[in-house]
């Protein structure tokens, strides 16, 4: 009896992770092999000794913007938006977006612009009204607006990481699905009309435009790459890869206006789950398994630097219990760089050394 009562168990047990219905229908495809955390992305504790702030007052400070004055402005998973004073003290409550504010920047009239993942692209005005420039492109709603940079005549980037899966289901479902369900688009205030730059990415992340805005990068987080979408010259409005095969998860990317990109990396790849690529049955069972028994990523802080030409110029890590990690953004004001965190209860600051630190280019960087 016992041994029928176990067969039965074990056939319930496999029909559910075999059957049962699920959100996600994967496809198929070849995660390249990662590249070693050696020689230019060798793990260190560079960011070992962050400095912390805003600590206890929400959860989540995903992203970090800085206004002219120097005050810090970060999104809390509650929807709160707050203010802290330029020494990341006395936090203000400037907005409520009833949402999940990700990516904040300013634009040239001092308005805070902000991909909202639920709410989609606002604008927040010094006095904190709340204005929704948009929510939708060619007749399909934001799922999970995600990031924004704005150029120098007020044009918003911004992305819509999944048009499927939004905040409630979390990245990781559109990662596992790979169902190019990612949008890279811009916003006018001039016209007030949004055009889809690029669809079908997989997971579409970060933006950060370049120095001379000639052209902007976007993070595709499920293919671990970064694309470039050219916006003047002889290649306007084609795109192509700046830097293939991170050695980590892409989130965020920001520029520092003097020809660096920062490259915030959720964590190293997880082998577990870059071997499922070209599985698409498997990463069925795998997202019916309890989530602490699913493909997890490292508690492992990874920011690199890259230059114009998509070279590595800088690896900071840090591997411990103890690390500010998952870093999602990276903001550089003057020698500091800010790091902010989809799940922490504070953000950090990082100095740069004095002498910067090179590295050789990687096989990934831009052709």
């Amino acid at each position: 009896m016992k041994k029928i009562t176990a067969l039965v168990v074990i056939a319930v047990i496999a029909a559910y992770l075999l059957f049962w219905p699920v959100p996600i229908e994967p496809v198929a495809w070849q995660a390249p092999q990662a590249p070693a955390l050696e020689g230019p992305y060798a793990v260190n504790d560079k960011l070992a000794n962050v400095s912390q702030f805003g600590q206890g007052e929400g959860i989540g400070p995903e992203d970090v913007a800085i206004d002219d004055n120097g005050y810090f402005y970060v999104g809390y998973d509650d929807g709160r938006i707050v203010r802290f004073d330029p020494d990341g003290k006395h936090p203000d409550l400037i907005a409520d977006t009833k949402g999940r504010p990700l990516g904040l920047d300013f634009d040239p009239a001092g308005n805070l612009i902000v991909a909202d993942g639920y709410k989609g692209l606002l604008s927040i005005a010094p006095s904190g009204a709340i204005k929704a420039l948009s929510q939708r492109a060619e007749g399909i709603d934001f799922g999970f607006t995600d990031d924004v940079d704005v150029d120098s005549n007020g044009i918003a980037y911004f992305t819509d990481a999944s048009s499927k899966f939004g905040p409630a289901m979390k990245a990781r479902d559109d990662v596992l699905e790979h169902g190019g369900h990612g949008r890279f688009l811009r916003y006018d205030p001039a016209t007030g009309t949004t055009d889809v730059l690029l669809d079908g990415l997989q997971f579409a992340n970060g933006v950060a435009l370049s120095q001379n805005e000639d052209f902007v990068l976007v993070t595709e987080t499920g293919n671990y790459s970064v694309i470039r979408y050219w916006l003047k010259g002889d290649k306007a409005g084609t795109h192509d890869i700046f830097f293939d095969n991170l050695p980590g998860i892409p989130d965020g990317i920001s520029a520092n206006g003097n020809g660096t990109f920062w490259v915030a990396l959720f964590s190293p790849r997880n082998a577990m789950l870059d071997s499922m690529s070209d599985k698409p049955l498997l990463r069925k069972v795998a997202f019916r398994l309890p989530e602490f028994l699913q493909p997890q990523p490292a508690h492992h802080a990874f920011v690199l630097g890259l230059n114009e030409q998509g070279q590595v110029t800088h690896n900071l890590q840090h591997n411990a219990p103890e690390a500010f990690a998952p870093i999602t953004s990276v903001e550089q004001v003057g020698n500091t760089l800010y790091l902010g965190s989809l799940t922490a209860s504070a953000f950090a600051a990082y100095v740069l050394p004095q002498t910067p630190e090179t590295t050789p280019a990687p096989q990934g960087g831009a052709q």
